[in-house]
């Protein structure tokens, strides 16, 4: 009796205390889960921090690396700038009055670059956006500069405003039109073109190249100012009253900058941000005078004749399948114009020590820290269109059909 007695109370006391012990567990076990909750948030958090300062790194050596090249640039010294024969300026400004005496060959350059470079080339690509471009299914293929894929909207807003999208109607009515592509080279210094180059039908100019101050040189007209945002000159002295200002598109940002510019609005503060350069807070042109480059000529030049590598995603940069503004401008003018001739272009890069522009006293050797575009492919396209016969040299920076005695 006694030891049921001792068994039913030990029952009871052995429940208490595997309760107790459970209790216990569940408490030992319960306080570990924020411990293991804040190992997690911890973990993840580091993680954070981590990738934070990583693209703070990347952004910092980007920046190092723009302001080195800024400041690095080798500068030449103008005193001891390359002289320039006087016979071979003379023999440049015949060269050049004999292809202006001759008789203009209409449609000329188109066929010559369609026998060329076949399918490559498109006879009838249009120079311009024009505002039917949403059923231009080619033009939205590609992400800027290639393509205005993911910009149909903001595309169309802009076109809104244009009320033009050729040439001006004296310029179409030309039955022959002769068009002169001006580089910045520095080949053009003490050639004395400038007189010449004034009597072509268009005249190209590109970027921030200058003719305030060089007109012997270079002339002083300009049918078309051909550059983006970066690039566009800063004084407004530098705009032919009745020009062209041809935008090339290459950023998202550079839409809102074309839009404020055709509206003559101030650029806001935090657009401004997002360019590498300063940009010219006003174009002196009416709206009428501008025009947006048809991204189907980049993408011509670039991927079809000069064969460069499709476009991929990138964080920073590009695949060195950018073409400069100055072979675009050629092709370009290959669609606008009968005959088509250059001055300006070449980089020597086996003389560091030249003049890379005809303007300021940057040595070639600055070509070399660039790396969006290749000069070498570029040049080789040029010379090859210029032992054609398809353009012309003016400068012989390219290829010189005029420095022999015999060649006149």
């Amino acid at each position: 009796m006694g030891r049921r007695r001792a068994r039913a109370g030990a029952e009871p006391v052995a429940e208490m205390l595997s309760e107790d012990n459970a209790v216990h567990l569940k408490k030992e076990f319960s306080s570990s889960l924020p411990c293991s909750k804040s190992v997690v948030h911890e973990d993840e958090k580091a993680k954070w921090v981590l990738k934070r300062h990583v693209v703070l790194v990347v952004i910092g050596l980007c920046f190092i690396y723009m302001v080195k090249i800024s400041f690095s640039s080798e500068e030449c010294d103008m005193a001891r700038i390359h002289y320039v024969n006087p016979e071979h300026a003379k023999r440049a400004q015949k060269y050049a009055e004999q292809i202006l005496q001759a008789p203009c060959r209409p449609s000329f350059t188109k066929k010559e670059m369609s026998r060329l470079f076949l399918d490559k080339y498109n006879m009838n690509a249009s120079p311009f956006i024009r505002k039917d471009v949403n059923t231009q299914q080619d033009v939205f293929k590609y992400e800027p500069p290639f393509g205005f894929n993911k910009f149909s909207e903001k595309l169309q807003e802009l076109l809104e405003r244009l009320p033009e999208y050729d040439l001006p109607e004296d310029l179409q009515s030309k039955p022959c039109r002769r068009c002169i592509v001006i580089g910045s080279g520095g080949v053009l210094r003490g050639l004395e073109l400038g007189y010449a180059l004034n009597q072509f039908d268009i005249v190209i100019r590109l970027n921030n190249a200058p003719v305030q101050g060089y007109a012997d040189d270079v002339g002083n007209k300009t049918t078309i100012r051909m550059t983006y945002p970066e690039g566009a000159p800063l004084s407004q002295h530098e705009y032919y009253p009745n020009g062209l200002f041809v935008a090339v598109l290459f950023k998202s940002v550079d839409f809102g900058w074309i839009e404020a510019m055709v509206k003559n609005e101030t650029l806001p503060l935090w657009m401004r941000l997002f360019f590498w350069k300063q940009v010219a807070e006003k174009i002196p042109v009416m709206p009428k005078q501008f025009r947006i480059l048809n991204p189907i000529i980049i993408k011509e030049t670039a991927l079809d004749i000069l064969e460069y590598p499709e476009p991929r995603p990138k964080f920073w940069g590009w695949d060195k399948n950018v073409p400069t503004i100055g072979v675009t401008a050629v092709v370009l003018a290959t669609h606008l114009c009968d005959e088509v001739s250059l001055a300006g272009f070449g980089y020597n890069l086996n003389q560091p020590n030249t003049p890379l522009h005809y303007y300021d006293n940057l040595c070639m050797a600055a070509m070399n820290g660039q790396t969006m575009h290749n000069v070498t492919t570029e040049t080789k396209f040029l010379q090859k269109l210029i032992k054609q016969g398809v353009v012309r040299d003016l400068s012989g920076g390219i290829h010189c059909d005029f420095c022999s005695k015999t060649s006149l």
